[in-house]
């Protein structure tokens, strides 16, 4: 769930603040300060009930009055993925307390909020660091089988019948030190959220689950649309605090913060931010291929979070560790991962066809029919030892050979016959392989052998070599 940064987003709505800081209340000192001090709460208040009875458009147009994005943040910042223990450790710690404050959770004796979706390859943990120090984070976890955190009390079934793959936005904290600055760091961590969903995590889809209290913000500032009108009063994820979902078709929203964004200054042009400042201060990661996952959770790490530091692997049910299990599926892991029982062992971790989520285009070559060479585009999402998954725009034959050229990276290209054996929904085909060339079988056998980006990176550096 997102607590909207604890107390920290209050800056937007802060009606409060715009009154605090007129003319007349600045100018005075001394006498008039400490007699408007003690009323400034009553104050506070009394704004804010006569703010909520504006109508709805009216009061989304003074949130997006008060939004501050700087074009140019300091370049003391740095926004990257967070991929060691000390920076994830930074973050779990920084999660903690903003939820403790918002009491979305208990205080654990770990210091840290760690879930078990934090342990899941398909997560990503972003950070913001300022002068070295995390200051700033947010989770994008991805589909699994093991689901969203929100899929528990709102119904994603509409949701999935659309296009495009989703993502749930959790896990959000600001330092307490930021909360006050505008949106130095908020604006900017959100900015690196929308660069790596549209750019590397494959994602269309974003879906939120906020306190009722600031709903409103995200509808009006980042135009997300409610799930349903519904408020669940008691979400156990975040100690039984109330919530609404919501979700943003990343897709259309370009269009949307262009009408909304486009004719005000830079600091208030969210269009402009999001989709053509480029921020220095955003390290995106190295990738020699399209994968679409940068998973960071070494063995090592893995039993530092989950089991040294926390409890959580040893609270899961059983169902959930034969998952884990399934998703972990590696020698070195299994030494880590929560023991499941003696008669589930076999079954838990015998999988011969492990499927890994990519996005590469590729081409795909018929032989001649009637004299008229026959190419098709295909984007391969998924793939496996022997096969792959791919969308197409255009029908495709079933059990006719052809050849198959596929971008697997900006300089990696494999060439393979191929055979279309089923098609799916939505023009989605499942393809087999015949033998696959060098490229191709190097790139699967090091999908296979580790489990993090680097471990992929290491295991190619030579490939064409």
């Amino acid at each position: 769930m997102l607590p909207g940064e604890g107390r920290g987003i209050s800056y937007f709505i802060g009606l409060d603040r715009a009154v605090w800081k007129s003319p007349l209340l600045r100018g005075e000192m001394g006498m008039i300060r400490k007699l408007v001090l003690p009323v400034r709460k009553l104050l506070s208040g009394t704004l804010r009930k006569l703010f909520n009875f504006l109508p709805r458009e009216r009061r989304f147009a003074v949130y997006r009055n008060f939004v501050d994005c700087d074009p140019a943040p300091n370049a003391r910042l740095e926004l990257k993925i967070a991929d060691s223990k000390e920076e994830l450790e930074a973050c779990f710690t920084l999660l903690h307390d903003a939820y403790v404050g918002s009491k979305f959770m208990n205080p654990d004796p770990s210091g840290m909020r760690v879930t078990i979706y934090h342990a899941l390859p398909t997560t990503t943990t972003l950070c913001a660091k300022y002068d070295g120090e995390v200051v700033g984070t947010l989770s994008l976890i991805r589909e699994s089988v093991l689901g969203f955190p929100l899929q528990r009390i709102f119904d994603l079934t509409a949701l999935r019948e659309k296009k495009g793959n989703i993502a749930e936005v959790s896990a959000l904290a600001i330092h307490r030190r930021f909360r006050r600055t505008g949106g130095s760091i908020l604006f900017p961590l959100m900015k690196f959220m929308y660069e790596y969903c549209t750019t590397f995590f494959d994602t269309r889809h974003l879906v939120i689950a906020v306190n009722p209290s600031h709903i409103e913000m995200y509808e009006s500032l980042l135009f997300f649309k409610r799930l349903t009108q519904k408020v669940v009063e008691n979400y156990d994820f975040v100690n039984g605090a109330p919530a609404v979902g919501a979700t943003l078709d990343l897709s259309t929203a370009p269009e949307i913060f262009r009408k909304h964004y486009s004719s005000k200054p830079p600091k208030r042009n969210l269009y402009a931010f999001f989709t053509e400042v480029k921020l220095p201060n955003i390290k995106l990661p190295p990738r020699r291929f399209y994968t679409t996952n940068d998973p960071v959770l070494t063995p090592e790490l893995l039993d530092h979070f989950f089991n040294v530091r926390t409890k959580v692997f040893m609270q899961l049910s059983d169902r959930k560790k034969k998952l884990l299990h399934k998703i972990y599926d590696l020698p070195a892991y299994r030494a880590v991962l929560p023991p499941i029982p003696v008669e589930n062992q076999e079954a838990a971790v015998n999988r011969s066809h492990r499927r890994f989520s990519i996005r590469c285009p590729a081409k795909f070559l018929l032989p001649v029919l009637d004299e008229t060479p026959c190419r098709l585009r295909l984007e391969i999402f998924e793939l496996s030892r022997y096969g792959f998954r791919a969308h197409s725009h255009e029908s495709i034959p079933l059990n006719v050979w052809g050849e198959a050229i596929i971008q697997l990276g900006p300089s990696e290209v494999s060439q393979i016959y191929v055979l279309a054996t089923r098609e799916s929904a939505n023009g989605i085909y499942d393809f087999e392989l015949g033998e696959p060339d060098l490229i191709w079988r190097k790139f699967v056998n090091a999908l296979y052998r580790g489990s993090t980006q680097a471990d992929l990176e290491n295991a190619t550096r030579f490939m064409t070599g």
